[in-house]
Formats: C-alpha cells, sequence, structure tokens
C-alpha cells in the first residue's frame, strides 16, 4: 500500500508543490527559496525516513512568512492525504533530541484534532538564512492545523539559535516517524471512537 501525496498550493503569495511519500528513506529536493527552511524540510525527510519533494517560490522581498506558512500547510495537508483513514498506525510518537547545548522534545498524537503547544521561550529573535526565528512556530502550527494532529514542541535548553531550531525540526521528524509506523499488532484505527479523520 503506498502512502503517497501530492499537493499544489497557489496564491497572489506563493505557489508551492509538494510530494510526500511516508515510507521513503530521507529522498527528493527541497527549493523554497529560503536557504534555512530548505536545511529544515532536508532533517524533517532525513529524520522522518520521508521522501519529499519541495518546490516553491513565494514574495521574499516581503520576508519569508508566506513562504514558510504555506509550505507548512502543504506539508499538512500531504500527510493527511498519504495517512488516508489511519488504520493500523502507530498513532503516538514522542523524541528527545539534543542538539549541542540545545534540546527540544516533540510529542505527536495523529489524533483527527489539531493542536499546536510550542513552548520556546530560550528562543531568541532573529533571523537565521533569511529565516525569522518565530517562524518556526508558524510553520508547526500550520502544519499540526492542516494535518490535524495534535503537536507538543517544548525547548528544555539552548541560547544558540540555528541549535534550538534545529533540534525542534529533528525532534518532530523522529516523533512522526514513530507516529506514522505501520504497527504489525494494529488491525484497524487505533482509537475506541473507531476514526482518526473527524
Amino acid at each position: 500500500m503506498s502512502r503517497r501525496a501530492e499537493v499544489e498550493r497557489k496564491t497572489g503569495e506563493t505557489d508551492v508543490r509538494l510530494a510526500l511519500e511516508l515510507d521513503g528513506s530521507g529522498g527528493g529536493s527541497r527549493s523554497t527559496g529560503v536557504g534555512f527552511l530548505d536545511h529544515m524540510l532536508d532533517l524533517v525527510a532525513r529524520h522522518g525516513r520521508l521522501d519529499l519533494e519541495v518546490q516553491a517560490t513565494g514574495d521574499l522581498e516581503t520576508g519569508a512568512h508566506h513562504t514558510a506558512e504555506d509550505v507548512g500547510i502543504c506539508l499538512g495537508q500531504a500527510l493527511d492525504k498519504a495517512l488516508g483513514d489511519r488504520s493500523g498506525i502507530t498513532r503516538y510518537g514522542h523524541a528527545v533530541v539534543p542538539m549541542d547545548e540545545a534540546r527540544a522534545t516533540c510529542a505527536i498524537d495523529i489524533s483527527g484534532r489539531p493542536f499546536l503547544h510550542f513552548a520556546a521561550s530560550e528562543l531568541p529573535p532573529g533571523v537565521t538564512g533569511g529565516f525569522d526565528h518565530e517562524l518556526a512556530e508558524e510553520v508547526f502550527r500550520a502544519i499540526s492545523s492542516s494535518a490535524r494532529i495534535t503537536l507538543h514542541l517544548d525547548v528544555e535548553a539552548g541560547t544558540n539559535a540555528h541549535h534550538i531550531i534545529e533540534a525542534l525540526f529533528k525532534a518532530f521528524a523522529r516523533a512522526l516517524r514513530a507516529a506514522v509506523r505501520i504497527d504489525p499488532e494494529e488491525t484497524g484505527v487505533p482509537s475506541t471512537k473507531g476514526t482518526l479523520t473527524a
């Protein structure tokens, strides 16, 4: 069974094309015009074991906000489509990732209910590689909302913004990898409601 999805989103601000294969190896290329965002998407693909192809153009003359948010929306939509009715998945995932002095945790429930908890008071303001640090939260909010998942992200330590954001994306990727994994002992949808899509 292929767990693959393709999404296209074109607005007056951005044009995004994204393809996702849940059971991948980290393949694909990512090109958004925002170098640091490309790097974070590379991490999601590699540590999430996803094949991820992203091509995006946007109004970067106004900043990276629209591009980052719309890529997050498309990634969430692709996750939602690729997961189908959620039959057989593990559903929950958790990861703790250190990155030098930084440490981040992520917990995921593929619940059908979008919710983001984002606690990153250690993350200093600023810009890295064209990516405003505050956009990390916006990307994860867009993913959570569009994929309809409950997502908890906490920064437990850190002083370097690059390390903090990288730890967040790696923790997300590792937790997602665990949550979408097929559980050989699960014969249906892992919910007493019988559905994780509504």
